[in-house]
């Protein structure tokens, strides 16, 4: 998943719909900041030049209280830029209104980065306390340039005169993304709906925030404390090893704890025999917030679905997905619901025929049960064995975390010539942080790259790439990116090493994906660079990025058995690369039906407030649903859709797979290291960024547009 952060004035801009934003004012004020400013300049490290290595940030030196003054300070200037554009006797131009807007916000760009980059892998009550209190002041700003009359008129100046400038791609783009995000943002409503507009996007705002911290408390709070050793049967040692740290750290001394974070939750699901506590840790998981307690999070979803329905009839649009999807490839949730109906009947078959297997099996071996939910890891991994003679726990030894490290490290290298340098005397913001420096094949430095991979009760759930800093070249240097991966790997226990699943090395090299398009990027303008990128597109280079991982000639370089140094054996890649399409029913249901969730809340063509549990129940029945799956995600604990920006665009996974899918037959006709064609792949698609329209940029790639049939063929859904 890649991360969006509120960043400099253009991206607050940018950023309407998905990161919402309150408030209203017709002038800019200065904030008392400015004055405060002089006093603490000496000691706060966001008033000084930064002398550290590649300028990352001195993050040994920043506290909690150097955010508010630093943060009031870049309003106050993001304002006074505003205001000297607004203010500019001459006649408004590209470079005097749109180019300067897009260079306003330096300083805002900065502690907005380093804030919302921390606090999603560092927080604590005092950031999430910061978070309530910096939201609402940066949605005012946020709305204060949206609805500033003067400032869209000299915008829409220069957009009517778009055909007669002399502007290159980019510009281009840059001009008419500005101008849409602004009548989006709400410049065309008169003076009583801009008000009424300010008032929902704090509310949506405010609600967002309670919910992200209510399900990081009810994550971080369930425990299942296990006292007697026998109910560990079937466990790995490594995940047993975890569970008596985590024990420790819970004050659980002599027992074994799980959680529902995903590296405790989904190793017990799929290996241990203890029916009974499967069901009480998938209870848990799939019930965060929804237990009636101080972190319920079903009227907060109910509540902003009818608030996201009422800003879209304020602006026009018939429900939040048709306002959302405007901005996104599909353009409509018809046209998503085309590619999911052509998809959900297929993948819904599929796993009811998974299911039928699944029962066979444990019928075989005497159950007298049918399989619920909770059953669905421990027998699909049963039944993996049994037809591929594929073993989890066989395989994982081959995918130490290292390795795998080292095996996209390695297909970077090939595929562009680009290498990671360690450097452990680089900042970083903790001790769990790696931290390289990134060379291109001619030598030259084109960025750094930061990692941080292990589970802590600060980290909210996940996987995600963003950026401390991201590359843009409009100040006349190219200026280079800082870049970071965030996963949830269990710690390594008693210096034993992490070994990793199948889907785990997957998923690191997916987020790789992300970091590289980061990485890799060439643009002159810093909103419009790397994963700056629809919904529904910016996840194809993440999941392109997966299909090397089982390629031989990658796993040969990496998967190499952590105690032995042998070569994962090639039986055991047939293996692997046979069970590709093995369990994609269920893979594909539970996401769809997440999606479809999604769809679901923000095409209500009503404000009327849902019951959330009865609401979901209903949604589910009418899509068929079977009783075996739950959504990937339940609404209580979407929270990419209510705690981040990807409300209406949770089935952008799926889309962006057409184009992976399609991006792979080429690389599979022309070779996967083929010169020419990842030549082409990073000029085209990943140093691109959103510097022009995307579908643009892949048929200059592919030669036209994705075909959706590889995807289905993919996945085993057609014949």
């Amino acid at each position: 998943m890649k991360a969006h952060v509120l960043t400099p004035i253009a991206l607050a801009i940018a950023l309407t719909g998905c990161q919402p934003s309150q408030t209203e004012q017709t002038s800019t004020p200065a904030s008392p900041a400015v004055e405060q400013s002089q006093t603490v300049e000496v000691s706060n490290p966001f008033f000084n030049d930064w002398d550290t290595p590649f300028g990352i940030a001195p993050f040994d030196k920043i506290t909690t209280e150097h955010y508010m003054p630093a943060l009031d300070q870049g309003i106050s200037e993001a304002r006074a830029e505003i205001d000297a554009i607004i203010n500019n006797p001459e006649p408004a131009t590209f470079e005097n209104t749109i180019e300067a807007m897009e260079k306003g916000g330096d300083l805002l760009d900065t502690v907005t980065s380093v804030f919302y980059g921390l606090i999603g892998s560092m927080s604590s009550p005092e950031m999430q306390a910061l978070s309530k209190e910096i939201s609402p002041k940066l949605s005012a700003l946020s709305d204060d340039i949206n609805l500033n009359d003067a400032l869209f008129q000299r915008v829409k100046a220069v957009y009517e005169q778009k055909d007669s400038l002399t502007l290159n791609t980019e510009q281009k783009t840059l001009l008419e993304k500005t101008y849409k995000n602004f009548v989006r943002g709400g410049a065309n409503l008169n003076d009583a709906d801009k008000t009424a507009l300010r008032d929902l996007n704090e509310q949506i705002s405010k609600l967002s925030i309670e919910f992200g911290e209510n399900l990081l408390n009810e994550t971080n709070d369930f425990e299942l404390v296990v006292a007697d050793k026998a109910q560990l049967d079937g466990l790995p040692d490594s995940i047993i090893a975890a569970a008596v740290e985590t024990a420790k750290e819970r004050g659980h001394e002599g027992k074994w704890v799980f959680t529902t974070h995903r590296p405790s939750f989904y190793p017990f699901l799929t290996y241990s025999t203890n029916r009974e506590l499967r069901e009480k840790l998938f209870y848990a998981y799939t019930h965060r917030g929804d237990n009636n307690n101080a972190n319920d999070n079903k009227a907060i979803a109910s509540k902003m679905a009818s608030l996201r329905y009422e800003r879209a009839q304020l602006m026009g649009y018939k429900t939040h997905a048709h306002f959302v999807l405007e901005n996104n490839m599909a353009k409509t949730p018809e046209n998503v619901y085309g590619l999911l109906d052509k998809v959900w009947p297929a993948s819904l078959k599929r796993a009811k025929q998974e299911v039928a297997d699944m029962q066979t099996f444990a019928n075989s071996q005497g159950a007298d049960f049918k399989l619920e939910a909770w059953d669905w890891w421990y027998y699909s991994e049963k039944v993996r064995k049994q037809k591929y003679d594929l073993d989890e726990a066989e395989t994982k030894p081959y995918f130490e975390l290292n390795n795998t490290m080292n095996g996209v490290f390695f297909t970077a290298e090939k595929l562009w010539g680009v290498k990671f340098k360690q450097r452990d005397d680089l900042p970083k913001y903790h001790p769990d942080v790696t931290t390289y420096e990134v060379i291109d094949k001619d030598g030259s430095v084109i960025g750094v790259y930061m990692t941080d991979f292990y589970v802590r009760a600060s980290k909210r759930g996940g996987a995600w790439m963003s950026s401390f800093r991201k590359q843009y070249a409009m100040y006349g240097e190219n200026v280079q990116p800082i870049i970071y991966n965030v996963l949830n790997y269990p710690a390594p226990v008693n210096d034993e090493p992490v070994l990793l699943t199948f889907d785990q090395a997957s998923t690191l090299f997916h987020e790789f994906g992300h970091a590289i398009q980061g990485l890799l990027s060439d643009g002159y303008y810093r909103s419009l660079t790397g994963t700056s990128l629809p919904r529904d597109y910016v996840e194809y280079p993440s999941q392109v990025m997966e299909n090397w991982m089982t390629q031989p000639e990658v796993l040969a370089n990496f998967a190499k058995h952590y105690q032995t140094g042998e070569v994962i054996p090639m039986d055991m890649v047939k293996k692997i690369q046979a069970s590709g399409k093995f369990n994609q029913g269920f893979a594909t249901t539970e996401y769809m039906a997440a999606a479809l969730l999604d769809l679901k809340w923000h095409t209500l063509e009503t404000s009327e407030l849902q019951d959330a549990d009865k609401f979901e129940a209903d949604a589910m029945a009418d899509i068929g649903l079977i009783g075996e799956i739950a959504p990937r995600y339940r609404s209580t604990y979407f929270s990419h859709i209510f705690a981040g920006g990807y409300s209406s665009g949770y089935y952008g996974y799926i889309w962006s797979n057409i184009f992976d899918a399609d991006t792979w037959e080429v690389f599979k006709d022309k070779g996967i290291f083929d010169e020419a064609t990842a030549t082409s792949y990073r000029v085209n698609v990943l140093q691109s960024g959103g510097t022009e329209d995307p579908m643009d940029m892949y048929k200059r790639f592919r030669g036209k547009e994705p075909n959706p049939v590889h995807l289905l063929e993919r996945r085993g859904l057609v014949e």
